[in-house]
């Protein structure tokens, strides 16, 4: 498996990076799942590479500048996965969106602030594409890198302004429509099996 199976899992994170629907075509297997996928829009669970690129919409919505510096990977033969060590880097710029069975959940405004820390991911590869994927990451850390955590009373009446206008269900709606258009961007590209 090696370096072929890294080259893919490394592409992976420049799939999310950039939304490039050709090189997701060529990394992501037809029957990818996103085991991570529950909190974000419905269309990042859409198996194979529509989901890949509707993850990366929904993501780079919220963060600009975003990268995944890769700072380590190791190879389970036996199991044909991939575990990748990152640094997740960027700017809430615009709102993030988490869902819940599919509808909102909780929004964070954007901050402006910068973000980086680790993260580690496991991906399945099989046949030099990335058809499973799953995570260990340091939330906590994120939101206190972003000003959320601890919450205090401003972030509060922020969050409740959000949600008294509205404000946070046409934050989804717009997310979630931005991602299903990255998903369908993957027909175009011929990754959509």
């Amino acid at each position: 498996m090696g370096s072929n199976a890294t080259d893919s899992a490394r592409s992976l994170f420049k799939v999310i990076e950039t939304g490039d629907p050709a090189l997701a075509a060529d990394v992501v297997g037809a029957d990818f799942h996103n085991r991570e996928a529950s909190n974000s829009p419905a269309a990042c669970a859409i198996p194979g590479p529509a989901g890949v690129l509707a993850s990366s919409a929904w993501m780079r919505s919220a963060f600009t500048d975003l990268r995944f510096p890769v700072l380590d990977t190791g190879v389970d033969d036996e199991r044909g996965q991939v575990f990748v060590r990152v640094r997740m880097q960027g700017r809430h710029t615009g709102p993030f969106v988490l869902f819940r069975d599919g509808k909102l959940d909780k929004i964070l405004p954007p901050t402006g602030r910068g973000m980086d820390y680790e993260q580690i991911h496991v991906l399945t590869v099989r046949d030099g594409r990335v058809v499973g994927h799953e995570a260990v990451r340091d939330d906590l850390t994120m939101l206190g890198q972003l000003g959320a955590f601890p919450p205090t009373p401003a972030v509060a009446a922020r969050l409740a302004g959000w949600k008294l206008t509205g404000r946070d269900r046409r934050a989804a709606a717009a997310v979630s429509a931005r991602a299903a258009e990255a998903a369908r961007g993957a027909e175009g590209a011929g990754a959509a099996q």
